[in-house]
């Protein structure tokens, strides 16, 4: 069985995807499917290239169960072909990664609230701890049901144009 390589994307790289991606490692861990996915995360801009999380999302991930090593990255071209799946946070992360897809690209972009309704998933950098926990229990719901529609053997949403 081929594995799953999903991408989570936020603008920074530091909050929202990381916390993404903690959620989604926890959560393939606790179900038994580790050997059914691979996670990262990246950003859209380089602004915190090669830096760690925030340190109120490294406090978060270490509460929840869901600490990983992790160093801010911007997206590359070679993303767009090794991953399955590109999950947004908000409008303009979709914008962004839709603009920057290289010819050839095959993974299939959508926001990770896609396929409830859509809408962004809160940014909580400018916020206090309070928000960030609540940004990871948000993320942790949405990416359970992702692993929900993979696992029942859906593909999930049809990719965003």
């Amino acid at each position: 069985m081929s594995r799953t390589r999903v991408l989570f994307v936020c603008l920074g790289n530091i909050c929202r995807s990381p916390l993404a991606e903690g959620a989604a490692r926890k959560l393939a861990r606790e179900r038994g499917l580790l050997e059914r996915f691979d996670f990262d995360s990246a950003a859209t801009a380089g602004y915190h290239e090669g830096e760690p999380y925030d340190p109120r999302v490294e406090a978060v991930l270490k509460r929840q169960g869901a600490l990983f090593e992790h160093r801010a990255r911007r997206i590359r071209a070679e993303d767009y072909r090794s991953f399955d799946w590109i999950l947004g946070m908000d409008e303009e992360n979709l914008r962004d990664l839709q603009r920057s897809a290289p010819a050839g690209a095959r993974a299939r972009i959508a926001l990770v609230t896609e396929p409830w309704g859509g809408g962004r998933v809160t940014d909580p950098y400018y916020q206090d701890d309070w928000a960030c926990e609540q940004t990871y229990l948000e993320l942790e719901d949405l990416v359970g049901r992702w692993l929900d529609l993979w696992q029942e053997g859906g593909d999930g949403p049809a990719p965003s144009a």
